[in-house]
């Protein structure tokens, strides 16, 4: 468990059980695509709109954190209001935003393997986030009323959002570092199981995977999507964004077929030039984005294309544990905000 210090600890108004996915639909689609981790990367939004624009009746849910660079009143306002005519759930940058808990600091949860200079930097990006947000009220009270988590339908299939995992707003059971253990992947089909649903989206924990697992007599799938605003590989400069669907997707950097759905991580190809021009002009060398995010942005974190999707349904052998953290780097990369 989480200490119970600011960046690591789990409030209790975060909590919640898989069964909360069972209810009612607020969105059905043929296509839908699940964005997380925008980080308040306006080039980004624009790319995701247009994507989605370009597949006829395709649906938009972003699920959470779509804040986190935009310290620019400017931009906080054009991101959130954008966000805001989808459906969208609140991830732990937006509560803490609009409804901060005494000592959640940013409310990321993080881990123990996060060091914790990473979750000291975390707290003040949220303080200094929040002074843009307090100017601008009534858009940040609309962050407040957003839910934790949806449900959708795609085809006949039900699929449950979330920003963290089943359990908890920044829960981290849906971490690329969990489901490379045996008793990570375990409870993640327990999740399914107490959920009733093909798909789980989420993304939270920074980095990207797409799991196929076998819950309740049924193939299923777990999609991170990582990040939509900042890179998820070694050597890229582009976002992702989960797809699902009853069709095959036209393009995808790795994806799983489950049942009738198509399960895809999509890549986000914005004007990475403009955004990392736009990155400094907010969080200059030296500043607390600076330190912990510029040279992801500018080339990826230290993980692979290859270590995103995990289709066997059965559990990781024990040393891919050990080769995933080598090759990520995780105690940087593997942090949530």
């Amino acid at each position: 468990m989480a200490e119970e210090r600011p960046g690591r600890a789990c409030p209790l108004a975060y909590r919640y059980e898989p069964g909360v996915l069972r209810s009612a639909p607020v969105v059905e689609a043929e296509t839908l695509y699940v964005a997380g981790g925008l980080y308040g990367n306006p080039y980004a939004l624009e790319t995701l709109l247009d994507l989605v624009a370009r597949e006829p009746g395709a649906r938009l849910v972003f699920n959470g954190d779509f804040n986190w660079f935009d310290i620019d009143a400017g931009d906080f306002r054009r991101v959130n209001e954008a966000v805001l005519s989808h459906v969208a759930t609140r991830g732990n940058v937006e509560t803490e935003l609009a409804m901060p808990a005494l000592g959640a600091g940013c409310g990321c949860g993080y881990p123990d393997w996060v060091a914790d200079a990473d979750v000291a930097r975390s707290n003040r990006i949220q303080e200094r986030l929040r002074e843009t947000a307090i100017a601008q009220p009534a858009l940040t009270a609309r962050l407040g009323e957003l839910p934790m988590h949806v449900a959708a339908r795609v085809g006949d299939a039900r699929v449950g959002i979330v920003h963290g995992d089943a359990h908890s707003l920044s829960g981290w059971g849906y971490s690329q570092e969990a489901l490379a253990t045996d008793d990570g992947l375990a409870a993640a089909c327990d999740d399914f199981a107490a959920a009733g649903v093909r798909v789980i989206a989420s993304s939270h924990t920074c980095l990207p995977v797409i799991q196929r697992l076998e819950a309740a007599s049924q193939d299923v799938a777990l999609a991170n999507n990582g990040s939509a605003g900042m890179p998820n590989f070694h050597g890229t400069r582009h976002g992702l964004v989960t797809r699902i669907s009853v069709h095959a997707p036209a393009t995808a950097s790795y994806g799983i077929q489950v049942g009738p759905l198509h399960v895809h991580a999509v890549p986000v190809e914005y004007d990475w030039a403009a955004w990392e021009r736009r990155f400094l002009e907010q969080w200059p060398a030296g500043s607390d984005a600076h330190q912990s995010y510029f040279k992801r942005i500018t080339a990826g974190p230290a993980y692979r294309q290859g270590d995103a999707q995990r289709s066997a349904p059965r559990p990781l052998p024990a040393h891919a544990l050990q080769d995933s953290a080598s090759r990520t780097g995780r105690v940087r990369w593997g942090s949530g905000q």
